[in-house]
């Protein structure tokens, strides 16, 4: 038989009663406060569509361009945006020149222009009409090698040969301008070509035979 209730054990139950229904209106205060806050992050995600993408820029039409490469003429449609160095590659089908760096710093695509040396991933083929451009495929005649291709060949002037073509055709140039002599001219006038194979000292006695032999 239980016992019955006193009116000591109903003063106790009032606090109690009274801090659950505090805590209870706290709760629901904050789960009504925060769920406009949640929709307020959430709506705007759900809503937002991703950001248009820039407009291409149109292709500027190919025209025929005309370059004599190695004593023969060619008549290549190219953009104007083409450089030199991807023509000889990727349309004549040269692929001797190089493709190092591609911002003029290697040497690998050293090529001849109107026997002037250049980098040809540096400049445009559409700016070289009317001139004569000449490869490492152009140096040989027939089977016959030309003298600074034999001087590399006996001289060992090459060990992996990706930089070989830009160096021989930079040798090239430097012979015919006639304006270095001795061999520190010759490592100064040829410090564009980086070997990282580190064939140096036989490249420059390679330049110094075929000078000789000139």
């Amino acid at each position: 038989m239980s016992k019955p209730a006193s009116p000591d054990d109903d003063e106790q139950r009032k606090p109690n009663l009274a801090r659950r229904r505090f805590l209870q209106s706290a709760a629901a205060a904050a789960t009504v406060g925060a769920a406009p806050h949640l929709s307020a992050e959430e709506q705007p995600m759900a809503q937002s569509a991703p950001p248009p993408l820039p407009a291409a820029y149109p292709t500027p039409p190919a025209r025929p361009v005309r370059l004599t490469i190695n004593g023969r003429p060619y008549v290549l449609p190219l953009e104007p945006r083409v450089t030199l160095l991807d023509a000889l590659r990727e349309y004549v089908g040269l692929t001797g020149t190089k493709k190092g760096c591609d911002r003029g710093q290697c040497g690998a695509c050293t090529v001849l222009v109107d026997g002037r040396r250049i980098n040809a991933c540096l400049t445009l083929a559409v700016m070289h009409e009317g001139q004569s451009i000449t490869t490492v495929e152009g140096l040989a005649e027939g089977e016959a090698l030309s003298p600074i291709q034999r001087a590399f060949v006996e001289h060992d002037a090459f060990q992996c040969g990706y930089c070989t073509p830009g160096q021989i055709c930079s040798a090239v140039g430097l012979i015919s301008d006639g304006r270095a002599r001795t061999r520190a001219e010759i490592r100064e006038a040829m410090s564009g070509n980086i070997c990282r194979c580190g064939a140096y000292p036989n490249i420059i006695a390679a330049i110094e035979e075929a000078m000789k032999a000139t």
